[in-house]
C-alpha cells in the first residue's frame, strides 16, 4: 500500500486528551491534514487545550495578573531611561526622581516604597560591572552573583544620596534631610451641621521646640562645642566594601557622637542636651465645608522641631464627625424621617421637618405611601472643595394608632367598606420607589 495508514482506535476507547503542559509538535503529524491557518489564540484548530472563554478565561487573566503584579520591576522602567542610557542619563533620572519621590518632599503614601525601589535600580545601574550582568541574566544574574539592594531606614536617605553624589538630596547639608522633626497627630472633633458651614477649632498640643537658653545648640552658653572627628560633623559614617561585582558604600550613625554631629562638653541646663524643650501650643484649624469623617488636615511645619535647626515637622488634625440623631450621612447626600398619620398619608398634608439648614415646611400628596422618599435639590452637603451640594432624602414613615376607641374602630371598618380595591390600588412598586430614591 502507497499511503500510510493510521491505526484504527477501538471502538469506545475514549482519545487521549493531551495535558495543559504537553508540547505540541511542530510539524502536523503524518496521516493528518494541516489547517490552512491556525486559531485567533494562536494554537491548531480543534486542540483541545484552548483558552477558555467566560468565567474560565477570566479566572485565568486574573491569574496572570497576579503574577505580573508580583514580577520585579525593571530597572530601566524605573528610573525612566532606555537600555541605551549613558552613566549621566541615569545619573539625572535618578536625582529627579530622589528629589519626586523623598518621603520628606512626597505626600504619596508609596513614596517610600517607590524611593527604595529606584535606589535598588541605581545601585544596579550606576555600577557597569552589575549593569552588564543584569543586562545579560536579569534579576536572576544578579542574585546568583550575590548582589543584594542596601537596606537603610528613612532618616538616612539623604545620607544615601550624599553617599552617591557628594551632596545632600536637597543641594544641602547632609543633616538636613536626616535631622527633619517629628510629625504631631491631633484630633478634632465636630457635628454635622458644622460640615454643611465650615467651622474653625483650637487645637492644643504639646511640641518641642528648640531651646531658649542654648538656642538650639544643646550646650551651656559660652561654652566650646566640637565637630565630631570621627564623622566630620556629618552624622552619619560610611563603611566601604569591596566585592567581585565593584565597591558598596553603606551609611550608619557615628559611633562617636550618636548622630549628632557635635560633641558638649557642657550641656545645656534646661534641655540637657537635647537642644529641645516641651512646650504646650495651640493653632486655630479652619475646617472646610463638605470634610468627611476620619480626614486629615496638614499644617505644614508646625509639628516638632528639627535637630540643630533642621526643618519642623507637620501636624496633622484628623477630623471626627459626631453621629447626628436627625440625619445619616452617604456621601455628600443626607437621609432624615418624617412621620404620617394615617389620614395625612391619605388627604395630604404639611409638616415641618428638619433640614441642615433649619426647619422648613415640606407638603406631601395625598395618598402619600409608607417608604416613598421625597428628594429635597441640593439641601444636602457641600462638595469638598468643589462646586454644588447634594440632596436631602425623606423617608415617608406612617404611624398606626395601636390603641382604638369603640367609636374609632366603628368609624374605620365603615371606611373599609366603603373604600373598595381601587383605594389601594399601588401607584408604583417597591423597585419603583428604591429607583426613585437614587434618581
Amino acid at each position: 500500500m502507497g499511503a500510510r495508514r493510521r491505526r484504527a482506535r477501538p471502538s469506545g476507547a475514549p482519545g487521549r486528551r493531551p495535558r495543559r503542559c504537553d508540547l505540541r509538535p511542530h510539524q502536523p503529524r503524518p496521516g493528518r491534514r494541516r489547517p490552512a491557518r491556525p486559531g485567533a489564540h494562536g494554537l491548531r484548530q480543534g486542540d483541545p487545550v484552548r483558552p477558555r472563554r467566560g468565567a474560565g478565561a477570566f479566572a485565568l487573566r486574573r491569574r496572570g495578573l497576579r503574577g505580573q503584579l508580583s514580577a520585579e520591576r525593571d530597572y530601566y522602567e524605573l528610573l525612566g531611561v532606555g537600555r541605551d542610557a549613558s552613566a549621566d542619563d541615569v545619573k539625572r533620572a535618578f536625582r529627579r526622581l530622589a528629589r519626586e519621590l523623598h518621603p520628606d518632599v512626597s505626600d504619596a503614601p508609596d513614596a517610600e516604597h517607590r524611593f527604595r525601589e529606584v535606589v535598588e535600580a541605581y545601585e544596579v545601574l550606576s555600577n557597569s560591572e552589575r549593569r552588564q550582568l543584569y543586562d545579560r541574566f536579569g534579576h536572576a544574574g544578579l542574585r546568583s552573583g550575590g548582589f543584594e539592594p542596601s537596606t537603610f531606614d528613612l532618616g538616612s536617605l539623604s545620607d544615601l544620596f550624599s553617599a552617591f553624589f557628594g551632596d545632600d538630596l536637597f543641594g544641602m547639608g547632609g543633616r538636613m534631610g536626616r535631622a527633619r522633626g517629628a510629625d504631631i497627630a491631633a484630633h478634632v472633633d465636630i457635628d454635622l451641621a458644622e460640615v454643611a458651614t465650615g467651622t474653625k477649632r483650637e487645637v492644643p498640643f504639646g511640641v518641642a521646640v528648640p531651646c531658649d537658653r542654648c538656642a538650639g545648640s544643646g550646650a551651656e552658653p559660652d561654652t566650646p562645642v566640637t565637630t565630631c572627628p570621627t564623622c566630620g560633623g556629618s552624622g552619619r559614617v560610611r563603611q566601604v566594601s569591596r566585592s567581585v561585582f565593584g565597591e558598596f558604600v553603606r551609611a550608619g550613625t557615628c559611633p562617636t557622637c550618636s548622630g549628632a554631629g557635635k560633641l558638649i562638653e557642657h550641656p545645656c541646663e534646661k534641655c540637657d542636651g537635647a537642644g529641645r524643650v516641651l512646650q504646650e501650643r495651640t493653632l486655630e484649624v479652619e475646617i472646610p465645608a463638605g470634610i468627611h469623617d476620619g480626614q486629615r488636615i496638614r499644617l505644614s511645619g508646625e509639628g516638632h522641631a528639627g535637630a540643630t535647626g533642621a526643618r519642623a515637622g507637620d501636624v496633622y488634625v484628623e477630623v471626627h464627625v459626631r453621629p447626628d440623631e436627625r440625619f445619616v450621612r452617604e456621601g455628600n447626600d443626607v437621609y432624615n424621617t418624617v412621620d404620617l398619620t394615617i389620614t395625612q398619608a391619605a388627604l395630604g398634608a404639611t409638616v415641618t421637618v428638619p433640614t441642615l439648614q433649619g426647619d422648613e415646611q415640606m407638603t406631601f400628596e395625598p395618598g402619600t405611601q409608607p417608604g416613598e422618599i421625597v428628594v429635597l435639590r441640593g439641601r444636602g452637603l457641600p462638595v469638598l472643595q468643589g462646586f454644588g451640594r447634594g440632596n436631602q432624602r425623606v423617608l415617608v414613615n406612617v404611624t398606626v394608632p395601636r390603641r382604638l376607641t369603640e367609636e374609632q374602630r366603628q368609624l374605620l371598618e365603615d371606611f373599609e367598606r366603603l373604600a373598595g380595591a381601587e383605594a389601594y390600588e399601588p401607584s408604583e412598586g417597591f423597585f419603583d420607589k428604591l429607583k426613585s430614591a437614587f434618581r
